[in-house]
């Protein structure tokens, strides 16, 4: 009796994933993000009030750390501006590198992890739409907070507004602060090094760069604390949405395969294998001896011998 396939059990064929393919879709991603933030601007009183109700909330539970962080790196310029370089830079260099390392190093783990943080980036972009939120450095003096991006732009290639090249601030989205995907990739890239870095050195790398981040998104006044706690919650989302986002790409790959494989016309051979005949009407093949087969002996019948084959003289 033949046997069906539970849907969603199909084995997938495995594919080799190629850098030519993969390439374009972390573009595609990282267009879409770049996208998301600038669309999603919002009302500017909403964001304002947004990020005043965070403020409020960090405070009734002491969890204002935003403060403290920016006064110390506003005095100490020694500290501002590696800050203002790291928040700057870091988020667009390490996260590719991390990608890069994993694709020619960690095949075997390099879809999962892809997945991961592409789905946890769309996440994002859902939470900068549906809560744009005014950061710390962009509310009005009587808060306390300095922009330090603003203060230290003669020493680094951006402007006055955002980590944006002088010039260009206009070309981002300011209000786009709920979550800090800052600290989501950052974190994603902790996981990355501690799992799969083999060494010391990668693991304490892997603590490190995630710790450091929130520090940095939080001292340079970009990100409240709340923030930070949402980007390590979108990133635990997107890691228990991951597999089910590969078996439903799994799926659609193994629809588009049958669609494109050649349907059979008909008209070949009737041998389906090896020492099988159908003949018209049969519904299922019987194994036929060929001719020339010595185990068929000389008593074989006609019927063993295939139809139209002529009985031997007696």
């Amino acid at each position: 009796m033949p046997q069906t396939e539970t849907p969603g059990t199909e084995v997938v064929p495995r594919t080799r994933l190629r850098w030519w393919t993969e390439l374009p879709l972390i573009l595609l991603v990282y267009g879409c993000y770049s996208a998301g933030r600038l669309l999603a601007r919002g009302d500017v009183g909403s964001a304002v009030d947004h990020g005043v109700a965070i403020l409020r909330i960090e405070k009734a539970l002491h969890l204002d750390a935003e403060h403290p962080l920016n006064r110390l790196f506003t005095r100490e310029a020694w500290l501002g501006v590696p800050a203002d370089f790291w928040y700057a830079s870091l988020h667009y260099l390490v996260t590719p590198v991390v990608l890069v390392w994993l694709f020619r190093t960690r095949a075997g783990h390099y879809r999962a992890a892809r997945t991961w943080l592409m789905t946890s980036t769309f996440l994002g972009l859902i939470g900068f739409t549906l809560l744009p939120t005014c950061p710390p450095r962009l509310l009005s003096a009587g808060h306390g907070f300095v922009d330090t991006m603003a203060q230290y732009s003669s020493y680094g290639w951006w402007g006055g507004e955002a980590s944006a090249p002088r010039g260009m601030g206009g070309m981002t989205n300011q209000y786009a602060a709920m979550p800090s995907l800052h600290v989501g990739w950052a974190l994603w890239c902790g996981v990355m090094l501690w799992r799969y870095g083999g060494t010391r050195l990668a693991k304490v790398l892997g603590v490190l760069y995630p710790l450091l981040t929130a520090i940095v998104v939080m001292g340079t006044a970009n990100h409240y604390f709340l923030d930070a706690a949402a980007g390590v919650a979108v990133m635990g989302v997107g890691l228990l949405l991951a597999p089910r986002v590969m078996r439903a790409a799994d799926l659609v790959r193994i629809r588009l395969s049958r669609g494109t494989a050649p349907v059979p016309d008909g008209t070949g051979s009737p041998i389906v294998s090896a020492g099988c005949q159908t003949s018209a009407g049969e519904r299922i093949p019987r194994q036929r001896a060929s001719r020339l087969d010595p185990a068929a002996g000389p008593d074989a019948s006609p019927s063993d011998a295939g139809e139209g084959t002529p009985a031997p003289a007696r």
